[in-house]
């Protein structure tokens, strides 16, 4: 499939009034996700599309879906699972790391990627902005880091910091996995979400865009149902499932039910003194409430760790 986009360019400052930018984050190797959000893109009349980093990890078509956005001229910006792979592909983590079974996943995702991938991802720089709206400022997670995530869960002091921090006017992040938006008097912060892995219950693939009006900036989350068999399919024919171990399992429970599963897995094995393999899963499972939020997992954690 070919989009194409009118890109336009500001003159002395100047940003269009009806700019209309489309900002993806989080792919995770997803790729049925991905094509299905370019799918919608394609109809959408939007001037720049920008990547907010973590194109690879936690899924098994890294490598395709950094060729897609290649071939299709996007940039992104740095997010956690690019250094995260990098530092695998260039075995710069603990030796231990690179045998034991609960990094199995890690060194599969690191070996996927060809050296055109590798080139591609470690240009990506920690911030950029649109070619189109340099007001617009994009990070992966905050101006502060990018493992560092603003949620549902952040108070408006916090992004306000952020948002003068960045010196735009519309400050955009992913990481968490789930979409939010601030409306402050310093102007308009919004995650967009993740395409290949949301974390908010709803399994479709998630992005949003950004339009310049009358009124200033305003953000549109867009949610775009895509065949999570195809996925799944990937998981096995690549062989991302068979050595991927427990890692592996969880995530596609987490594709399968848009909850987090890995997280609280490794969480709940180091507080239970428990190595993060397959066979630790059973007992896991009849631990882990899936229905909880993220914020009273880490709750009920807490209490875990301090019984014990």
């Amino acid at each position: 499939m070919a989009i194409s986009l009118t890109i336009g360019s500001p003159i002395f400052g100047y940003e269009d009034p009806m700019t209309r930018i489309a900002v993806l984050a989080d792919i995770h190797g997803n790729l049925p996700a991905f094509e299905a959000v370019l799918n919608d893109l394609a109809t959408a009349s939007v001037d720049e599309i920008i990547l907010a980093g973590d194109l690879v990890g936690r899924g098994p078509q890294g490598s395709a879906v950094v060729k897609r956005a290649q071939s299709l001229g996007l940039r992104s910006v740095r997010g956690n699972h690019e250094d995260y792979i990098l530092s695998f592909r260039r075995r710069e983590v603990p030796a231990e790391w690179l045998e034991a079974e609960e990094w199995g996943c890690s060194r599969w995702m690191a070996a996927e990627l060809d050296e055109s991938d590798i080139a591609y991802i470690d240009s990506f720089p920690f911030s950029t902005s649109p070619a189109t709206a340099e007001s617009v400022k994009i990070f992966h997670g905050s101006p502060s880091s990018y493992n560092e995530g603003l949620g549902p869960w952040t108070d408006d002091a916090k992004v306000q910091k952020y948002l003068i921090e960045s010196g735009g006017d519309v400050l955009v992040c992913g990481h968490t996995h789930r979409p939010a938006q601030w409306h402050l008097p310093e102007g308009l912060a919004v995650n967009v979400g993740s395409v290949g892995l949301p974390f908010n219950s709803d399994t479709r693939a998630q992005y949003a865009i950004l339009t310049s009006g009358p009124e200033g900036w305003s953000a549109e989350a867009r949610m775009v149902a895509y065949d999570k068999e195809l996925v799944f399919a990937a998981y096995e024919s690549t062989g991302f499932l068979a050595n991927g171990g427990a890692t592996a399992l969880l995530l596609r429970h987490e594709v399968a039910t848009a909850r987090p599963f890995l997280v609280p897995f490794l969480k709940w094995a180091e507080i239970t003194e428990r190595p993060p393999i397959t066979e630790s899963l059973d007992t896991f499972f009849e631990y882990f409430d899936p229905e909880l939020s993220i914020v009273d997992q880490f709750k009920r954690l807490a209490e875990l760790q301090a019984s014990r």
